[in-house]
């Protein structure tokens, strides 16, 4: 007699919906990457109409023109209606944001850094597509070098540190500051240990902007023009705090190997994963990924002041009308659901915050 069949008769359903989300970040970035070809097209057919010379006594020409620079203008209106804040032009936002002073300014650099989501499933193409690399444990921080002075600012907007760096722009010496519209803007995290700005994405570089720019570039240009600039030599007068690049993996299984085992010079706080397409977007996407367990992190499980892991870990959930309880992540994850005569019971209601402890 044959033994019995034990594999599933179906498919087994998707954990999550962060695929479905990946693929239209992707189709979303091209669009917009086709908007701004149009936008140029538009730009340039108008230039050279102005400079054209009059036409003769003839037919005129068919107004295609016009039709496109209203399409365009009427473009422009629904982009400042929406109030997109991933958007707007983002070399003016940084250098009006510079002249901000206070809870304005913090708000404002608070929505500027790229965050990501907890890997729930794993991505299709992982080892093709996907970045990978050991996050430095500290500070995240977005370093902006403006003016002769480098200030970083931590993930609520508040300052960090204000010093001179061999970034451009970032000190007061003709060698270093170069031109008055030199700055750059890096996302770095701060390791308090020895002191280091470990720098896992470059959002600008001389003034040049890399929001538009995939991932696969953007670590090329860091890796390559870092370097050149001396913020990665040991602290000077005119440079405070010492720059590095974290060594960044393809995601294969030699990869994943290294950046998980691998050693470095910093304290690991799990792995991130990037994207190679991605572009550089403000908030939560999905085109970036963290993962953390006690291997690769210290900071998997709830510690003290002092570091020591307590008896109880507790995790705070909001409870929403459908009785489940999710996490405040960006999107959230589902941790599961009360049953409604507990709920009734104990006089619960929608979006309370309510405390577990588990162990």
């Amino acid at each position: 007699m044959a033994p019995p069949d034990h594999r599933r008769p179906f498919k087994r359903p998707t954990i999550s919906d962060q695929q479905r989300r990946r693929e239209l970040s992707l189709l979303r970035q091209a669009q917009n990457r086709l908007d701004a070809q149009q936008r140029a097209r538009c730009l340039a057919s108008t230039v050279l109409s102005l400079e054209a010379p009059e036409p003769g006594p003839g037919p005129e020409p068919e107004p295609v023109l016009e039709l496109e620079l209203a399409s365009e203008s009427e473009y422009h209106v629904e982009e400042e209606e929406e109030g997109d804040s991933r958007s707007p032009s983002k070399e003016f936002d940084v250098r009006q944001a510079s002249k901000l002073r206070g809870a304005e300014a913090r708000k404002w650099f608070a929505r500027q850094l790229m965050l990501p989501e907890w890997m729930i499933d794993v991505p299709d193409r992982l080892s093709q597509d996907w970045y990978v690399f050991a996050r430095p444990s500290g500070k995240r921080c977005f370093v902006v070098s403006s003016n002769g002075i480098t200030v970083s600012r931590l993930r609520n907007g508040s300052v960090l540190h204000r010093f001179p760096s061999a970034l451009p722009g970032g000190a007061r010496t003709r060698d270093v500051s170069g031109s008055a519209q030199s700055y750059s803007i890096l996302d770095c995290i701060f390791h308090e240990i020895d002191q280091m700005y470990y720098v896992i994405d470059m959002v600008c570089w001389r003034g040049y902007s890399l929001y538009d720019c995939t991932a696969e570039f953007r670590f090329f240009w860091s890796n390559s023009k870092l370097n050149e600039s001396g913020a990665c030599d040991p602290p000077s007068q005119n440079h405070r705090y010492r720059f590095s690049l974290v060594p960044i993996y393809n995601c294969d299984e030699n990869g994943l190997h290294a950046a998980y085992t691998g050693a470095v010079t910093y304290i690991k706080d799990g792995l991130l994963f990037y994207n190679k397409q991605a572009h550089y977007q403000t908030g939560n996407t999905p085109l970036a990924l963290v993962w953390k367990d006690e291997k690769c992190s210290q900071y998997v499980i709830d510690t003290d002041s002092k570091g020591n892991v307590p008896r109880l870990q507790q995790v705070v959930l909001e409870l929403q009308e459908d009785l489940k309880l999710i996490t405040s992540d960006d999107p959230p994850v589902v941790f599961g659901c009360l049953d409604n005569d507990l709920v009734q019971k104990s006089g619960l209601r929608t979006e309370y915050l309510l405390k577990f402890c588990y162990w």
